[in-house]
């Protein structure tokens, strides 16, 4: 049976680079693997994980997913290597083809949370990660079968069929000849590119699910594996090369059906599964913020401001630099026209009131004054002002006050405040009184004038 239209098997499937041979199925293992890190990186990234974290645990997944896959295909043909006329040495030709995507899958799990426990980071989640990548490493891996010319499928007669070289068709179980079956048959079903399309059909399907409803905590791997084993089931049906039969079915069929019900077991159980996921990236965040308010946190001081700097701190709130003495303050107010309408000794009193020296003469013990008993009035001098003992209550002193000029009615005059006009000691009242009657002034006039009237009885 020789179709008009076929895909051509490759003449050869190994190239010598010197010494070295170069297998196209084990280049295509490594572009497949490639492939699976590029996506799962990706989708890692977009999770919120720490770059490079695919990368680490494929150098732990990847080895134990290729033993895990060699021991299935051993275990599973065991005939041919360990039978009557079987070679156990041909068991660790690897680069001849026979790795059983199941035992690669669960080695390679083992791999995975090794190397996830490394690095402290959720299984789960990086399978959930990498499942898409996992399908499009199986899709460029079985084009290795195409270079080998091996896992075909049942005689096709059509322009998509496999032609298969006659060194490479079946053989007779036991012996090395052809089986007489398919000796004069040229075209098979291509199952690997079915596999391949299949796998690429469902590296789609699992990015989209993923987006559409947000697959996490491992759900995303169980429909992967669900999936692939739907169409696992009816692929490895057009097979025919040797495989152990079980009440009918294939081996590999079994355990696609198994692990189907797994798969879905696990998304019903999980559907409810919501928060979080341990990709490792928010315990290396929350190091350096939390350490941002530590340091920017000022330290606590005790230290009191000292007396220069409180000084400065009450003359800028007032408007002066700094208080100024008493002298200074006479001599600058004495300066001033007394058109004011008050004295440089009334600014001097009000501003600023030294302490005296001399304890006030109390009520009832009047002090004998030299000037008072000449009768002649006390003349004070602007620039020496006389310290009163309390500057917001008490009057200033009625000698300066009578050398003044009378002021005309109807200026700005300031009558005194009525506490101080009680408050003035008797002494100093017989000596004004007797000031007044010398200058013919009454106490009539002087309330005119604005000048207190003090009783001196």
């Amino acid at each position: 049976m020789h179709p008009v239209a076929y895909i051509p098997s490759p003449s050869q499937g190994v190239w010598h680079l010197g010494p070295v041979p170069l297998r196209a199925y084990a280049i295509m293992i490594i572009l497949g693997i490639v492939a699976a890190v590029w996506l799962g990186e990706r989708r890692w990234a977009a999770k919120g994980g720490t770059p490079g974290v695919i990368i680490d645990v494929a150098v732990w997944a990847v080895p134990f997913g290729l033993v895990g896959g060699r021991l299935y295909h051993v275990v599973t043909d065991y005939q041919r290597y360990f039978g009557e006329d079987g070679d156990p040495v041909r068991a660790l030709e690897i680069w001849k083809g026979g790795l059983g995507i199941w035992g690669a899958v669960a080695l390679g799990a083992v791999g995975a949370i090794i190397g996830c426990r490394r690095r402290g980071i959720s299984v789960l989640a990086l399978g959930d990660a990498v499942a898409p990548g996992i399908a499009l490493a199986q899709a460029i891996g079985r084009w290795g079968n195409y270079w080998n010319q091996e896992l075909y499928g049942r005689p096709l007669d059509t322009f998509w069929a496999l032609k298969i070289d006659e060194n490479h068709r079946p053989m007779l179980d036991g012996g090395p000849g052809l089986d007489p079956k398919y000796a004069d048959v040229a075209t098979y079903h291509p199952t690997f590119l079915y596999e391949s399309l299949w796998c690429l059909g469902v590296a789609v399907l699992v990015i989209w699910a993923d987006r559409r409803y947000k697959l996490t905590h491992g759900r995303a791997f169980a429909l992967y594996v669900a999936a692939y084993t739907v169409g696992r089931g009816w692929i490895e049906a057009l097979r025919i090369d040797d495989a152990h039969h079980v009440l009918g079915l294939r081996l590999n069929d079994w355990t696609s059906i198994v692990v189907f019900a797994g798969a879905v077991a696990y998304l019903y159980l999980a559907r409810g599964r919501t928060g979080p996921e341990n990709v490792g990236a928010p315990a290396a965040a929350a190091a350096p913020s939390a350490a941002v308010p530590a340091a920017a946190e000022p330290e606590a001081t005790t230290e009191e401001p000292d007396d220069t700097t409180a000084v400065a701190a009450a003359g800028h709130a007032g408007g002066e630099p700094a208080e100024k003495p008493a002298e200074e303050l006479a001599e600058e107010l004495a300066e001033e026209p007394a058109a004011q309408g008050e004295t440089p000794q009334d600014e001097v009193t009000e501003a600023a009131a030294p302490e005296t020296e001399e304890p006030a003469a109390e009520a009832g013990e009047p002090e004998a004054a030299p000037e008072a008993a000449s009768g002649e009035p006390e003349a004070t001098s602007p620039e020496e002002p006389e310290p009163a003992p309390e500057a917001a209550e008490e009057d200033p002193a009625p000698e300066a006050k009578a050398d003044e000029p009378a002021e005309p009615e109807g200026e700005t005059a300031t009558e005194p405040e009525p506490e101080a006009r009680t408050e003035t000691p008797a002494a100093e009242t017989e000596d004004e009184a007797g000031k007044n009657e010398a200058d013919g002034a009454t106490a009539h006039d002087r309330v005119e004038k604005g000048e207190p009237v003090k009783d001196g009885k």
